[in-house]
């Protein structure tokens, strides 16, 4: 660290505080095209300066080779974060977030719920009429639309349509609004 504030004397450091102020939100814009996230675009333009405060090459260039050098510098570290990035592996966080949600999906407190109101819509459907029963199986077991079903069940579509709707109605009271259990006498 001594090293480092014996090379920057007060007019280097004033020099790269100018160039900082013309050139960074350009020289940023850059580098978050180039690169996925606002993170690592900040970060290369940190390294970016931080090579401009370290060069003993910038202050001898004249102001038009000074933005060359600097662009220089930025494309040079955006193509090392590049490579950087090749031999390092990502990993999404929704991917992780979804991989969470599927394992705790699978814990038994869980399964043992989902069980439960499993066991609550078979008993529910058994009390539903045959034919309600069979409307509802081909509906949604089977994916038919309501005029496959109403030739199959030798009824009109309408009828079929009314059947669905009793039956989900039916089905649908075994849950209040908040997804908690009805109490209805049942």
């Amino acid at each position: 660290m001594q090293l480092f504030k014996q090379q920057t004397n007060p007019d280097h450091k004033a020099l790269v505080a100018e160039l900082y102020t013309c050139y960074a939100p350009a020289i940023m814009m850059y580098i978050r095209r180039q690169v996925p996230s606002q993170e690592d675009a900040e970060d290369i333009l940190l390294e970016v300066f931080t090579v401009a405060l370290e060069s003993k090459l910038l202050g001898k260039l004249n102001e038009y080779k000074r933005k060359g050098w600097l662009w220089s510098v930025a494309h040079n570290k955006v193509m090392d974060h590049h490579r950087r990035a090749k031999h390092r592996t990502h990993t999404n966080l929704e991917d992780v977030v979804e991989d969470l949600l599927e394992d705790e999906m699978d814990a038994p407190e869980l399964v043992a719920l989902r069980n439960e109101a499993h066991a609550q819509v078979r008993e529910r459907l058994l009390s539903l009429s045959e034919v309600q029963q069979e409307v509802v199986r081909l509906r949604f077991a089977h994916g038919l639309r309501s005029p496959e079903i109403a030739a199959l069940v030798n009824k009109s579509e309408a009828a079929v349509r009314v059947m669905l709707s009793r039956a989900l109605n039916s089905l649908r009271g075994i849950y209040n609004m908040d997804g908690e259990e009805a109490h209805d006498g049942r």
